[in-house]
């Protein structure tokens, strides 16, 4: 059981560190964009973890190279047969359909997107990010109105954009939170985790320490549910 953990940044890169009652250190790189994880036997000190991700950074940088490649190959095509994710959920895209208006909907295990005939893939993906848009912008004014009084804190509004490097972003002098589109792709679980933690950075601006604390505090589970974000599948497949 992970019983403390911390934030370091080692030769440019942002390093979490979860301290176990484990024999030796564990480095790990995550997709969907190489965050890189330390699991360290209690009581290990910060020059050791340091020395064991400098003597690592090859080995971390081609992972990281792979994760991002990976990312880049996996372009969507919008066609038929595609895998696609709704809240965490897998679906068959099915893009046969015409019709004069635009509409997506999940219905069993089948994502119909419906758009005007002759529409081409990037008009149907249009199509699609806003409705995931929608159902993003429609989950979260439930989670602040649960989370803001816990925990404190009132944000003045959120922003839902495409991010390539983060699944959140908290600008505390305007107390705004920023949230990736992609988040309606993955557990709801997981956009409450984003979403609790950019509160609490209307408390704590770093992710040292008092994060750490307040993040326990508050969302007990939360690295489990940051590692099943980070760990959901990062792009369409296709069905066998």
């Amino acid at each position: 059981m992970s019983t403390a953990s911390a934030s370091l940044t080692i030769a440019g890169l942002g390093v979490d560190v979860v301290y176990k009652n484990i024999k030796h250190l564990h480095i790990s790189v995550y997709p969907p964009v190489g965050r890189v994880r330390v699991a360290a036997p209690d009581r290990t000190d910060e020059d050791t973890i340091r020395l064991a991700v400098v003597q690592r950074l090859p080995w971390i940088k081609r992972q990281r190279e792979q994760l991002q490649n990976a990312a880049r190959q996996t372009k969507r095509e919008m066609l038929s047969g595609e895998t696609h994710y709704v809240w965490g959920q897998r679906y068959r895209l099915d893009a046969s359909r015409t019709s004069g208006n635009y509409s997506v909907a999940p219905r069993g295990n089948t994502l119909w997107v419906v758009t005007p005939k002759g529409s081409d893939p990037d008009t149907r993906k249009a199509a699609l990010d806003r409705w995931y848009r929608r159902q993003l912008k429609a989950a979260v004014p439930d989670l602040l109105a649960k989370w803001e009084p816990v925990i404190g804190v009132e944000a003045e509004r959120f922003v839902v954009r495409r991010m390539k490097t983060k699944w959140g972003s908290c600008v505390t002098d305007a107390r705004t939170i920023w949230l990736n589109l992609e988040l309606a792709k993955k557990n709801p679980r997981c956009l409450e985790y984003v979403v609790v933690h950019e509160l609490i950075h209307l408390l704590e601006r770093g992710h040292g320490e008092r994060f750490v604390s307040l993040m326990d505090q508050f969302l007990p589970d939360w690295r489990a549910r940051r590692d099943e974000l980070n760990e959901a599948p990062l792009a369409d497949e296709d069905w066998a």
